[in-house]
């Protein structure tokens, strides 16, 4: 609004002395006109060299010039021609309406494109007079084709409400509705292409890149997307840097000295052309290589980029454009173009000179002179190559659209059953009216291409990934490789086609941690630069992982922590050295007594066995084999069965020994205590023997049973012990139960010690009582060190330690009561 006002005041002024004036130029024709019923304005970048003027703030600036003419900036100014006099054959749409054009250069700058859009609204009046209409001398505005030069043309026009299409400008700010009521676009914003771009750094694991920007409203606002998006996609930026075209020649050799110095190989480059081709300049002269590029639509897809002077610097180059299509009859129309379609047009002269190196001027030396005979179809350049119509395309469709919208305003066809049938036609066509309508127009092209706008004025996302690689000719060529579609849900917008890709390898800033180590971030650098750690003990990673994993409990890291492995399970086995040796032993001790127990009954009717009890002997002999044979369910890999097994077996053949050592004690103490005749002792005391034997054995049974009714043992993976492994043990149950069971054991066994203890002043040629007290001697010194040898052993040794206690207080017993 400051920028129209302080404008506007300037041509009221009439200073045509005043500075502003000298600068911005004064109102001047068109560079391309043509009169019609209703008039669209361009505005082109024609010319991509703008003066400098020197402020020097004693005389007036000179004015602004432009030079250089673009070549494919004025295709798109031909193309919008073609669209408007193809629409003007059309008798469907804006049927006996005719179009008019006035297109203007912009020169890629804001200030003359503020010019341009004074130029468009104004008409070709000098100065603003007392006869001023108040209407706009354009209907709608086609242009421009930077994002800046476009934001400075909305600031005076959407004051009028006139809309502006643009073809070219991706800036995301002109998304905003309330600033921008009057804008549409044909080209997606760049919101899009930033998080388009990021993805596919993403894709190729680049995560370590450089970026530069033109430092412009297109390239500040599409990099701040792109840095944002790529931040969510894991990947840093090393530097960022911005160049403009008006910038001196050492900041663009400092900004090429920066991307040589830095460590990442993947230049993002969110460049206009403009600044493009000065970058690729300097970077010539500095012997830039080594790099993987990746360009934004702006230049990924600039022909005159692709010749050899830069092929071997930018071949590789990946970015997302426009997809491209196919004008029917653009080409023939832009062979068409000469200067004798309007002798005057000075633009037309200068493309003609600049196309065939030629000049109209005959005094000029060192140059051919220009016939006008000359063939375009013999010139391949980027006015004539219709080889990669994107932007061109982007052109057609805003002419397109503002016609479907004039279409709508003015009803044509609505009124009767013909098609073709006349417009209702006014005066005066408001630009406000055609704002209304170009929001709601949907249409379809020739080349089946849907036409529409959301409600921002922006037009659906897609896009097409394409690959520099050279063809066989050894030419650069633009490879479609992939699309990208905005529409789609996350995570299926991006794809590739399959097709082999020209790219360099990865760039990162620290090299991918293997499996087995995790990333550690460096202090005081981005994320992604940073040590790798080794995972500790049962933990594991896969490459390049930021945290290692824990294992499940029943798994371990292998040897380089890169995957879970079953943990090994552990217990006592009859392979192993102990479990041999204790199996030997148990197996030696019951070979003992079935000997011995062999030997008592060869040797049963001798007065020495007689007197020994035999009964009892046998009794306990074969109590004791079960002892001995009771271990071996210690040994193996703990079931259900042997669980329950082993310690009820334990208890009851223990049970059942100390009771006949306990018998075997009483029937002693009875024998020399008793006043009766001797030999009427055993036949009295045998019935009492067996019943106290089978009493005392029952009750344990009784202990037992209860125990594996109310809590049975059972199989259980100890994985408390020790991490890397798990022990297979026998969990009690119920401790109640074993430690019941053990204690009725010792229970018997101190009984049978104070029996014996008291017998011991038998006569000397009975020994037997001394025996036993012996035996009870060592078994309860077995079992009083066993209690705290088996809580604190560890693992497997547990085990071991009961089978110990197992085999040395019966083979005390045996030892003691039958040597």
């Amino acid at each position: 609004m400051l920028l129209f006002v302080a404008v506007l005041g300037a041509f009221r002024a009439q200073q045509e002395d005043s500075p502003l004036c000298e600068m911005l130029g004064r109102p001047e024709f068109p560079l391309l006109s043509k009169k019609g019923d209703i008039t669209i304005g361009g505005a082109f970048s024609i010319h991509s060299q703008i003066s400098k003027p020197s402020l020097s703030f004693t005389d007036n600036p000179e004015p602004l010039t432009c030079s250089r003419i673009n070549f494919r900036e004025f295709r798109f100014a031909q193309t919008m021609i073609f669209a408007i006099e193809e629409i003007n054959n059309s008798s469907s749409l804006l049927p006996n309406i005719s179009l008019g054009y006035k297109i203007f250069d912009s020169c890629g700058s804001t200030l003359p494109s503020t010019r341009a859009i004074m130029g468009l609204i104004n008409g070709q009046e000098r100065i603003l007079g007392k006869n001023c209409s108040g209407l706009s001398s354009v209907h709608a505005v086609i242009g421009a084709s930077e994002s800046s030069s476009t934001i400075g043309m909305l600031q005076i026009s959407g004051i009028f409400q006139i809309p502006v299409i643009s073809h070219f400008a991706t800036c995301a700010c002109l998304s905003n509705r309330k600033q921008y009521p009057s804008f549409f676009r044909t080209i997606p914003s760049d919101y899009y292409q930033s998080r388009a771009l990021a993805k596919l750094v993403k894709h190729f694991g680049w995560t370590w890149v450089g970026t530069i920007r033109s430092d412009n409203d297109y390239g500040n606002n599409g990099m701040t997307t792109f840095i944002t998006a790529a931040r969510q996609e894991g990947i840093c930026v090393e530097y960022s840097e911005a160049i403009s075209r008006t910038d001196s020649g050492e900041q663009v050799a400092r900004v090429v000295r920066v991307i040589r110095s830095g460590s990442a190989r993947v230049l993002v480059a969110f460049l206009a052309q403009s600044e493009m081709n000065i970058l690729l300049e300097e970077a010539l002269k500095q012997n830039l290589t080594g790099l993987q590029w990746v360009g934004s639509e702006s230049w990924i897809t600039a022909g005159h980029l692709a010749n050899k002077r830069y092929s071997g610097m930018l071949m590789g180059s990946l970015g997302f454009t426009i997809r491209k299509t196919k004008i029917t009859g653009l080409q023939e129309f832009l062979l068409q173009v000469n200067p004798s379609q309007d002798a005057q047009n000075n633009l037309l002269r200068e493309f003609w000179e600049a196309t065939f190196d030629c000049s109209f001027k005959s005094d000029l030396h060192g140059q051919s002179h220009c016939s006008g005979s000359e063939r375009l179809q013999d010139i391949h350049n980027p006015f004539t190559d219709v080889s990669e119509l994107r932007i061109s395309n982007n052109v057609y469709k805003a002419v397109y659209a503002a016609a479907h919208a004039m279409h709508s305003k003015l009803k044509c066809g609505q009124t009767g059953e013909a098609v073709n049938q006349s417009c209702v036609w006014k005066d005066h066509l408001e630009p406000k009216q055609v704002v209304r309508h170009l929001q709601d127009v949907n249409f379809t092209l020739q080349s089946g291409e849907r036409v529409y706008f959301d409600g921002n004025g922006d037009p659906a996302a897609t896009y097409e990934l394409v690959n520099w690689q050279r063809n066989r000719a050894g030419d650069s060529v633009f490879v479609a490789v992939g699309s990208y579609d905005a529409s789609l849900p996350n995570g299926k917008q991006f794809t590739m086609n399959g097709i082999n890709i020209t790219w360099r390898p990865p760039s990162v800033c620290s090299e991918s941690c293997l499996p087995g180590f995790r990333q550690a971030v460096i202090k005081g650098k981005p994320i992604c630069c940073f040590s790798c750690v080794a995972c500790a003990a049962g933990e594991i990673s896969n490459s390049n992982s930021a945290e290692c994993s824990r294992c499940p409990l029943e798994y371990w890291s292998n040897k380089d922590h890169s995957r879970c492995v079953p943990k090994v399970i552990e217990f006592l086995s009859y392979g192993e050295t102990m479990g041999v040796l204790l199996t030997a032993f148990s197996l030696f001790g019951a070979s003992l007594t079935l000997v011995m127990s062999c030997l008592f009954c060869r040797f049963r009717h001798t007065p020495l066995v007689k007197a020994s009890n035999s009964e009892l002997s046998f009794l306990l002999l074969f109590s004791l084999t079960l002892c001995f044979l009771c271990s071996l369910t210690f040994i193996g890999r703990p079931s259900e069965w042997s669980c329950m097994l082993r310690h009820t077996a334990f208890g009851i053949t223990f049970a059942l020994c100390m009771s006949c050592v306990l018998a075997k004690t009483i029937a002693v103490v009875m024998a020399f205590k008793a006043k009766r005749p001797t030999n009427t002792i055993p036949q009295c005391s045998a019935p009492v023997q067996r019943t106290s034997v089978l009493g005392c054995t029952l009750l344990q049974v009784f202990v037992c049973v209860l125990w594996l009714t109310l809590a049975p043992p059972f199989p259980y993976k100890n994985t408390a012990y020790a991490t890397e492994r798990i022990v297979l043990e026998c969990d009690l149950g119920s401790p109640i139960g074993f430690w019941a069971v053990l204690g009725y054991i010792g229970l018997l066994a101190l009984l049978c010690l104070i029996l014996a203890f008291l017998a011991r002043k038998l006569p000397d040629n009975f020994n037997e009582a001394k025996f036993i007290t012996f035996s009870m001697l060592i078994f309860t010194a077995v079992w009083v060190t066993f209690i705290p040898a088996y809580v604190s052993s560890p693992g497997k040794f547990t085990v071991a330690v009961e089978i110990f206690a197992i085999l040395a207080s019966s083979f005390g017993l045996f030892f003691c009561i039958f040597e």
